[in-house]
């Protein structure tokens, strides 16, 4: 019972990347507009009845992924720096740490321009209608840029993130000159090396 959860800043490709190592492997997706998509038309975005179903359904969905041993892929756009960020992507993953799965992070990062770039494309527009308003879409893109959504290769800036992501295996990947499905083969030589133990120290593989 594994749960990996993918992460990094609108655009980078998270959605995309968990795709590719769903159709190489056990793990099924749970993207994050699973959930955003029929909430906001329904209720609107940002609203109490939104926020409130939101995390409750994103909870329930992970319980039962872990409650019926199912692989799952989770991606989430967490800022590191916000304390209350942490405290709910933990509050979202604790069926599984409390299941004794096992539970990997997996943070994608790539610049500004590049994710601008992919913010366009076509199988990210399909699955995310509320993103097709490209003008404001892009100035999403842009805004998040305000919030730490990376960690720092340095390890110079500490962050409330830093102990959840020191309990799990967790790999930085760059993602600027590889496709979705390369970056999927790198995490999955990753995953099969934690799984056997012989992973090296995690760390940023952007070279």
């Amino acid at each position: 019972m594994r749960l990996l959860l993918i992460i990094g800043p609108p655009a980078v490709g998270k959605m995309a990347v968990g795709r590719e190592i769903a159709a190489r492997s056990d793990f099924r997706l749970f993207h994050n507009h699973h959930t955003i998509e029929p909430l906001v038309e329904v209720f609107g975005h940002g609203t109490a009845p939104f926020n409130v179903l939101n995390v409750e359904f994103r909870r329930r969905v992970i319980e039962e992924a872990a409650g019926n041993n199912v692989d799952l892929i989770f991606t989430f756009v967490w800022n590191l720096a916000d304390p209350a960020d942490t405290t709910y992507l933990e509050h979202l993953v604790a069926p599984f740490e409390d299941a004794g799965g096992e539970i990997w992070v997996l943070e994608l990062a790539a610049d500004l321009e590049t994710r601008l770039v992919r913010n366009r494309g076509e199988s990210r527009l399909a699955a995310k209608p509320t993103k097709r308003d490209l003008e404001w879409s892009d100035g999403n893109v842009r805004g998040m840029e305000a919030h730490q959504l990376n960690t720092d290769p340095t390890s110079s800036s500490p962050t409330p993130a830093d102990g959840f992501l020191t309990r799990h295996p967790f790999l930085r990947l760059d993602t600027r000159d590889l496709s979705a499905a390369e970056a999927a083969e790198i995490a999955l030589d990753w995953l099969k090396l934690e799984a056997e133990g012989t992973a090296s120290k995690p760390g940023d593989q952007s070279d």
